[in-house]
């Protein structure tokens, strides 16, 4: 018997009312059909407007479908989506915390003993290279250093899936590389099912198993999926550069170039 997908998502679409007008609507995405096995990388690109952290709402749970379906390692996802860890692109550190205490919150909050949560915060600050950060607030930190405690924070949760919306976007280029390697680094030590969302193209074939491409809204849906054949372990910087990833580039771009233009247009059009 087959395993169930980590995170199955079938025939989605989300449609919003206007606030203005309540008998405008909009049409985010359609009939999104996407799957993450346990243990998957998965990436999800396309234009600015076309749903890409709208899916990855649903999969959080933080909003329900207008129709289809949601599944989470085979049963049906009901409110919010427990078995997943979710890292926005915008800040989430508290800035009346230090690093330690935002890393412990949310253990905290599920009732795990302060020694414990502690001493559990501490090793994932060591981890993402901040062992000697835990006494610092949000201010006192780099942009890179606040997404490593981001990313503690998400990981000390021990999550089955992991839900990315573009982490690391804000960040220079050498930071981002830096962390895109952190991340594979710690994904590969248990191989959690992920769900990644980026506007970056390279970033995506750099540390995915597969690439799902979307088109552009409103009724966004998948229109080329991809499997990414590099060998792991992977440097984001050095694979960049083999053949076999320009070949990958080349591909998904042929497909994407022509939904990052029309999405374009709209924006001027807007």
């Amino acid at each position: 018997m087959t395993a169930p997908h980590a995170l199955s998502l079938q025939d989605v679409t989300c449609t919003f009312i206007s606030r203005d007008d309540r008998s405008q609507r909009y049409t985010a995405v359609r009939d999104v059909t996407l799957h993450v096995a346990p243990g998957e990388f998965v990436s999800v690109v396309g234009p600015t407007g076309c749903g890409k952290s709208t899916l990855l709402n649903v999969a959080a749970g933080l909003l329900s479908p207008s129709s289809g379906s949601v599944h989470v390692f085979g049963e049906p996802l009901q409110g919010i989506n427990t078995r997943a860890g979710y890292m926005f692109q915008a800040e989430s550190l508290m800035p009346w915390r230090t690093a330690l205490q935002n890393v412990m919150a949310g253990l905290e909050f599920r009732g795990v003993p302060p020694a414990e949560a502690r001493a559990q915060a501490e090793d994932w600050l060591r981890r993402v290279g901040l062992g000697a950060f835990g006494d610092r607030y949000p201010h006192q930190l780099s942009g890179g250093m606040r997404k490593r405690t981001s990313l503690a924070q998400t990981l000390v949760l021990d999550p089955d899936i992991i839900l990315m919306d573009e982490p690391f976007s804000a960040l220079d280029i050498q930071t981002r590389q830096l962390m895109e390697n952190e991340v594979l680094a710690l994904w590969a030590e248990k191989r959690k099912a992920v769900l990644f969302i980026t506007h970056d193209l390279d970033e995506a074939i750099a540390m995915s198993d597969r690439v799902v491409v979307m088109s552009a809204g409103p009724g966004s849906h998948p229109i080329g999926e991809f499997t990414i054949d590099l060998p792991r372990p992977r440097d984001v910087a050095e694979v960049r550069v083999t053949p076999r990833f320009v070949e990958l580039h080349q591909a998904i771009w042929g497909v994407l170039r022509e939904e990052v233009l029309k999405g374009y247009q709209q924006q001027l059009a807007a």
